[in-house]
C-alpha cells in the first residue's frame, strides 16, 4: 500500500495530502467508489452537498472496514445555505445524509460576493468547530479579498481554501496568499479536464519515467505542496492516482509545467459566480 503523505493545518491537525473526490458520481455508485478507494489506501474522502451523493458516501466509509478514525471527511456548504441560521441547519442535514457523528472539514463552496453572507456563514462554520461537530474548517473558490474579510471581521482563518488549480491555471499569486495566511491550498479539477495532457512538458515527464501524463500533473501538485482530490470511479485508475505519491519530477520538469499556465478555468471564477446558478 503506498504511504500517504500529510499536510498540517493551521489549527494543528493533519490532513492527507491526496484524497479521492466524488463529484459528479451517483448516489448509488459512490458508497463502491469511496470503499474502493479505502481499500486501496485513500484516507481523505472530499464530498459536498451539491454532489447529492452524501449518503453514499457515509456508507461507503461504513461498508470499506477502514476505521472512521482513520479516514478524513470533508464535505462542503451549498450557496442556497448561506447566512448563520441557515449555514446551521444545512449542516445538520449533511449528518444526517452521511450517518457520521462527526466530520473532518467543512467548507464553503462559494464566496459568493454578490449575496454577501460570507462572513455570517463562516462564524457559523466556527460555531460548528467549536462545538466538535466538525474539527476543520475552511473554504473553497476564496480569493485574497474574501480570505483577508473572514479573516479581519471573526480573527479566525481557514485551515484550508479549495480552488481550480492544474498545469493551465496555476494560481500562483493565490497560492502564495494561501501560503501567508497559514492555509493549506487543495487542487480541484486538478487534472484541468484533459486540457494540458498533450502538452510536451507533460508528455517528456511521463516518457521518462514510464508512467500516465496524469500521474506527471498529480505529482506536480503534490511536489508543490498541494492537496489534491483526483476523482475516478475506475479502480485501476483510482490506484494509478495514488501511485502517483511514488514518483519524483525533477526541478526542470517542474518548471517547465508551471510555464503551461495561460489562466484557463474550466469552472465559474469566483467574483462572479452567482449564487442561483447550478455547480
Amino acid at each position: 500500500m503506498t504511504t500517504q503523505p500529510n499536510l498540517t493545518l493551521n489549527d494543528g491537525r493533519i490532513m492527507p495530502q491526496m484524497g479521492a473526490g466524488i463529484w459528479q458520481i451517483d448516489d448509488d455508485a459512490t458508497a463502491d467508489v469511496v470503499a474502493q478507494a479505502l481499500r486501496l489506501g485513500y484516507r481523505l474522502i472530499d464530498g459536498a452537498a451539491a454532489y447529492k451523493n452524501e449518503a453514499g458516501m457515509g456508507r461507503g466509509i461504513r461498508d470499506s472496514g477502514v476505521a472512521r478514525d482513520e479516514v478524513f471527511v470533508t464535505s462542503k456548504l451549498w450557496n442556497d445555505a448561506q447566512g448563520f441560521d441557515a449555514a446551521l441547519r444545512a449542516f445538520d442535514a449533511t449528518m444526517d445524509r452521511c450517518g457520521l457523528d462527526h466530520l473532518d472539514l467543512y467548507l464553503i463552496h462559494w464566496p459568493l460576493p454578490a449575496l454577501d453572507a460570507y462572513v455570517e456563514t463562516w462564524k457559523a462554520l466556527i460555531r460548528l468547530r467549536d462545538e466538535g461537530r466538525v474539527k476543520s474548517i475552511g473554504t473553497a473558490n476564496f480569493h485574497e479579498p474574501h480570505l483577508r474579510r473572514l479573516i479581519d471581521e471573526t480573527g479566525i482563518a481557514p485551515a484550508v481554501n479549495q480552488i481550480e488549480l492544474h498545469p493551465s491555471l496555476t494560481q500562483e499569486g493565490l497560492r502564495a496568499v494561501n501560503r501567508q495566511l497559514g492555509v493549506v491550498t487543495q487542487s480541484w479539477t486538478p487534472l484541468g479536464r484533459g486540457d494540458s495532457f498533450d502538452a510536451p512538458a507533460i508528455r517528456d515527464a511521463a516518457a521518462r519515467m514510464g508512467c500516465s501524463v496524469a500521474q506527471v500533473i498529480l505529482r506536480w501538485h503534490i511536489q508543490h505542496g498541494l492537496s489534491v482530490i483526483p476523482k475516478s470511479e475506475n479502480p485501476e485508475r483510482l490506484a494509478e492516482n495514488l501511485a502517483a505519491l511514488e514518483l519524483e519530477l525533477t526541478p526542470d520538469e517542474m518548471a517547465a509545467i508551471d510555464a503551461l499556465d495561460r489562466g484557463h478555468r474550466t469552472g465559474p471564477d469566483p467574483d462572479e459566480f452567482d449564487y442561483r446558478q447550478p455547480l
